[in-house]
């Protein structure tokens, strides 16, 4: 049976309807957020990163993740607005959450002790809301809310 390996809670500024997750030690990466971000999809991937497109346009959006050591059970579709998951491979264990607007935030998510080849869920809830902010005059906080789960790909 799959067990939670490491928990974490990150907040993540969305800008342009976006944020990402890339490898913290991303000197080698061949397409370096922003760089080719694809906005018709939910989840998009390039080597050593996630990005990620968002209900909303400008705020900041609550990121619960979850590492397992082999694949956690599925998440009720009925809960979320939107699911996908993806392959990653990270060099170092550790992704950088980043920004449209700002760039690099200060979190870093800690997949591992060393790099690996991860399979990712990611699950959002609460997109229609963060749009409807986006519309109005405010930016918001924690009304989108994203659970990104990591397994290793060979489990």
């Amino acid at each position: 049976m799959a067990q939670i390996v490491r928990q974490q809670r990150v907040e993540a500024y969305v800008g342009y309807h976006a944020f990402g997750l890339q490898e913290s030690d991303d000197a080698d990466l061949p397409v370096a957020f922003p760089d080719e971000f694809d906005f018709g999809v939910f989840l998009g991937t390039h080597p050593g990163r996630l990005d990620i497109t968002s209900g909303g346009h400008t705020h900041t959006a609550t990121v619960n993740v979850e590492v397992w050591d082999s694949a956690p059970p599925p998440q009720d579709p009925a809960g979320w607005d939107e699911q996908a998951e993806a392959d990653l491979e990270s060099a170092s264990g550790q992704l950088a959450v980043w920004s449209m607007h700002t760039g690099r935030m200060d979190d870093v998510i800690v997949l591992a002790d060393s790099g690996g080849s991860w399979r990712v869920r990611v699950s959002c809830a609460g997109r229609a809301e963060a749009a409807a902010l986006s519309e109005g005059d405010g930016t918001g906080v924690g009304v989108e809310c994203y659970l990104i789960q990591f397994w290793p790909a060979n489990a």
